[in-house]
């Protein structure tokens, strides 16, 4: 989306961010931070810090296995800080980068227009249920 092309301009000065291409490096980010787990754990980190566990308790639903790859991911992408506290017993405290915060804002928004016009999406998944009932 961000690709910039100018007849006269030196190629090694484009843009290379374009989610469109297949080859583009930042459909992993895409695809982590709009992933179920990745939207809803950033949304989650706007709560705050939170442990791994209170974060998983949080985001109700996702495995340890799942909510650990996803921090990961969103932490290498910059989005997710992780600081492991030097305390006994050890713990680690995730929280979001300033990147991420102006991402899990849009997101947080997103949830928002969703869950406040919910009755309409209902409305519609009855009248496509009702529709497609023979098929």
């Amino acid at each position: 989306m961000s690709t910039i092309k100018d007849m006269n301009a030196d190629p090694t000065q484009e843009l290379i961010a374009d989610v469109f291409d297949r080859n583009c490096p930042s459909r992993q980010t895409v695809e982590a931070v709009f992933g179920k787990w990745g939207i809803l754990a950033m949304v989650a980190l706007l709560e705050g810090t939170f442990r791994f566990n209170a974060l998983r308790r949080r985001v109700d639903g996702v495995s340890e296995k799942m909510l650990a790859q996803t921090l990961h991911a969103l932490e290498r992408d910059g989005l997710v800080l992780r600081e492991a506290q030097t305390t006994i017993p050890p713990h680690v405290e995730y929280s979001l980068t300033p990147l991420g915060q102006r991402v899990a804002d849009k997101l947080f928004a997103v949830i928002e227009i969703l869950e406040g016009d919910f009755d309409q999406v209902k409305t519609a998944r009855a009248r496509y249920d009702e529709a497609h009932a023979t098929d």
